[in-house]
């Protein structure tokens, strides 16, 4: 008999065996599938590891299952340089999708005098779909609605709208001294499509920032979103998350009820926590099993090290000297692991004996926003960007002390 292998996936946006919770959002989005007209579009945010992309990739065939097209990416900084390479994307993604359709014909000339012309179809694929946009006349924005109204000119007899679904969507900004303004483009092209009754859906994910860089571009894209922040599990669903993969025939290794526990414990409920331990932990007890240990022995705090090297360290490393003890300041703030202020991390410098002045403190926040550390949000309080980073700080300076 073939090994059982092992289920559990934590490398980012890998599904996961079994997807625990996530039933509210499901049925949310599906919500916004039946609008006529559409009148909400849809955002996923939350911190790095809660389940934003494995969630955005379930959504998909249940947008697919209803009648719908789903053309989407991954958003990456090339893409966002400027509104043309936006829109490039957007019609890249869209090609796939449509160039079995026709749009017309187009005469195959013949040379010589008198000769019949063939008549060959016009194809709506990417060639195409690039030739529009560069023949359309006006700005970038009046190209690309050209485009997506010709798209669905072309298709809406076979579907019931089209999902424009962009994960990372938080590295999308507008660019006022490079004189590119590529989010407000997106927004404005979404709400003259959705204006004329013409069913595109806009689907983003991404870091807490996202949404304030939205309401930035466009004051009135406030009104355009229904937004769900993503959380850790609960103790039941983490409790799922954990049992449900290895419940099943052949797999020879358990989970003792300490075990679990550790495992709620450490993880906090965050995914990609659970997946990391769990897959520690399973390799660990597979090993000790194959070799003979009749009780296979694993402690969860053993993995917590390695977790600093694969999920932190690396974060770690990019932040200077001063910007550490800035974060150490913050870490030990009662309420590091929710929300705290300017003036809180302020307070707790000159209380530790290393006293930071407002103005490095305002900017040295700014820089670790940039770095995706930290984040700023509608309350005008900060947070931590990743999860548990209060705890991995704490670590590390307990271990530089020892």
């Amino acid at each position: 008999m073939e090994p059982f292998a092992n289920p559990f996936r934590p490398g980012a946006g890998q599904p996961p065996p079994y997807l625990a919770g996530r039933e509210h959002e499901k049925i949310e989005f599906e919500k916004l599938l039946h609008q006529d007209p559409i009148l909400k579009n849809f955002i996923l945010t939350g911190l790095r590891g809660v389940g934003k992309t494995v969630l955005l990739e379930i959504l998909k065939p249940i947008a697919v299952q209803k009648g719908w097209f789903w053309a989407g990416n991954d958003l990456s900084e090339s893409a966002s340089v400027s509104e043309a390479t936006l829109a490039l994307r957007i019609i890249a993604d869209i090609a796939p999708l449509v160039s079995s359709f026709t749009i017309g014909e187009e005469e195959l000339k013949k040379a010589g005098f008198e000769i019949p012309h063939d008549k060959i179809e016009a194809k709506l694929n990417f060639v195409m779909l690039s030739t529009i946009y560069s023949n359309t006349p006006g700005l970038e924005s009046d190209k690309l609605k050209k485009v997506l109204e010709i798209v669905w000119d072309v298709v809406k007899s076979k579907v019931k709208g089209i999902v424009l679904a962009y994960d990372e969507a938080q590295i999308l900004k507008d660019k006022a001294t490079d004189k590119q303004y590529p989010l407000s483009l997106l927004l404005e092209v979404i709400q003259y499509l959705q204006k004329k009754q013409i069913p595109y859906l806009l689907v983003l994910t991404g870091l807490p920032t996202l949404f304030p860089n939205l309401v930035e571009a466009r004051t009135y894209a406030e009104r355009m979103f229904n937004i769900i922040t993503l959380d850790k599990l609960s103790e039941s669903e983490t409790k799922e998350a954990i049992l449900k993969p290895i419940e099943t025939e052949g797999c020879s290794v358990t989970f003792t009820e300490h075990g679990i526990s550790e495992i709620l414990k450490y993880s906090s409920g965050y995914p990609y926590f659970i997946q990391f331990f769990c897959k520690e932990a399973f390799d660990a007890i597979l090993q000790q099993i194959k070799v003979g240990v009749e009780f296979p022995s694993i402690t969860i705090p053993e993995f917590v090290r390695k977790l600093d090297t694969d999920f932190y360290s690396g974060r770690w490393s990019r932040v200077t000297d001063r910007q550490r003890d800035l974060l150490i300041i913050i870490s030990k703030l009662p309420n590091a692991d929710t929300e705290f202020t300017n003036k809180e991390i302020g307070e707790k410098s000159i209380e530790l004996n290393n006293e930071f002045k407002p103005t490095y403190i305002n900017s040295s926040l700014l820089r670790l926003i940039e770095a995706g550390l930290i984040f700023k949000n509608r309350r005008s309080k900060y947070s931590f960007a990743v999860p548990l980073l209060a705890n991995y700080i704490r670590r590390q300076e307990n271990e530089a002390t020892v």
